[in-house]
C-alpha cells in the first residue's frame, strides 16, 4: 500500500508498506527526511555507498542529504517519507527535539531497535495514520502532522536509551545534540573542536568532558569521521578530483587532505577512488 499526502504549499507526505508490493529507492523524493521500520522482515539498504543490514524490529533514521539505495519486495518493511515543507526538524527543534539525535545531516544513520512493548506502540500508531490517510478532510494534513510528531518523540526515547548515559540530564543532552548539528553545518570549513567550542560558549576541555562522560565519541572524533564520511561519498559518486574535493572540504592543500584521508581510512583517496571504480566496473 501507498499512501501519499500533498500540501497547497508543496507539503509532502508518504507512507508505504511494501508487504504486498515491490519498492525501490529511486521512487523516493530525493528531498524527504526518510524512516524505514523493517517490521518483521530484515532488509538490505545501502546508505551512501554501504550495505546497512537492517533487522527485524530496527528503525532506521535518513536525512534528505543521505543517499539511499535498495529494492523490497513483498517484505513486511514500513517507510515514512516527508519533506521539509511538512514538516522541518531544524525550524521546528523545539517540538521534538530530534535534529542532532536522531537526523544527523549524511552522517551515518541513526539505527534504533524496538522492544516488545515499542513494537505494539508503533504498530498501533501505524493504524492511526493509515485511518487518517483514509479521512480526506481539510484538517487532514494537520492530523497527519500530528502523528508524525508523536512518531519522533516516541523514536527520541528510544534513541536516547542507546546512548552510554540514557538518563544523562536534558541540558547535557542538548548540548551533545548542539554540537553535532554545528559540526553538521561547519565541517566543511571548521576541523577543530576549539572553533565548535568557541561557537557553544565553552570552552574545548569542557566540551570534551561532556563527551567523555556522556557520549561514546570524542568531539574530534565525530568532526572526523563526518568529514571521511562525505570524503567517501565525494570520491565515489562526483566527478571532481582531488584536488577540488580537498578545497570544498576545507584543506589548504591536497596533500593535507591525502595525509588526513589515509590515516583515517588506511589507503589514499586515489587508491580509494581507483577502488570503488574498480568494484563498480
Amino acid at each position: 500500500m501507498e499512501f501519499t499526502y500533498k500540501g497547497k504549499n508543496q507539503e509532502v507526505f508518504d507512507l508505504i508498506d511494501v508487504s504486498s508490493l515491490t519498492y525501490s529507492a529511486p521512487k523516493m523524493r530525493g528531498d524527504c527526511y526518510k524512516i524505514i521500520w523493517a517490521k518483521e522482515d530484515e532488509v538490505k539498504i545501502n546508505v551512501d555507498g554501504y550495505s546497512v543490514l537492517l533487522q527485524k524490529h530496527q528503525m532506521l533514521f535518513a536525512t534528505p542529504l543521505n543517499l539511499l539505495d535498495f529494492e523490497i519486495s513483498h517484505k513486511q518493511v514500513i517507510i515514512y517519507s516527508f519533506n521539509r515543507e511538512f514538516y522541518c526538524v531544524r525550524d521546528h527543534d523545539t517540538e521534538v527535539s530530534c535534529n542532532g539525535l536522531l537526523f544527523l545531516g549524511s552522517s551515518s544513520p541513526i539505527v534504533v531497535r524496538l522492544n516488545e512493548k515499542e513494537q505494539k506502540s508503533f504498530s498501533l500508531l501505524y493504524e492511526f495514520f493509515v485511518e487518517e490517510f483514509g479521512t480526506v478532510d481539510h484538517i487532514q494534513g494537520e492530523m497527519l502532522l500530528v502523528l508524525l510528531k508523536r512518531l519522533l518523540i516516541k523514536s527520541v526515547r528510544i534513541a536516547r536509551k542507546i546512548l552510554p548515559e540514557p538518563d544523562m540530564p536534558q541540558p547535557k543532552l542538548d548540548t551533545i545534540r548542539r554540537f553535532n548539528i554545528l559540526v553538521e553545518m561547519h565541517f566543511r570549513e571548521k576541523h577543530k573542536v576549539s572553533e565548535y567550542a568557541d561557537l557553544m560558549n565553552l570552552t574545548s576541555k569542557s566540551l570534551s568532558n561532556l563527551f567523555t562522560r556522556y557520549y561514546s565519541k570524542s568531539p574530534l572524533k565525530i568532526i572526523n569521521e563526518r568529514i571521511v564520511i562525505e570524503s567517501k561519498k565525494l570520491l565515489r559518486f562526483s566527478n571532481k578530483n582531488i584536488n577540488e574535493i580537498s578545497f570544498e572540504l576545507g584543506f589548504s592543500e591536497a596533500s593535507h587532505f591525502s595525509k588526513f584521508f589515509k590515516t583515517h581510512v588506511g589507503m589514499s583517496p586515489k587508491q580509494y577512488k581507483e577502488k570503488n571504480i574498480s568494484a563498480i566496473s
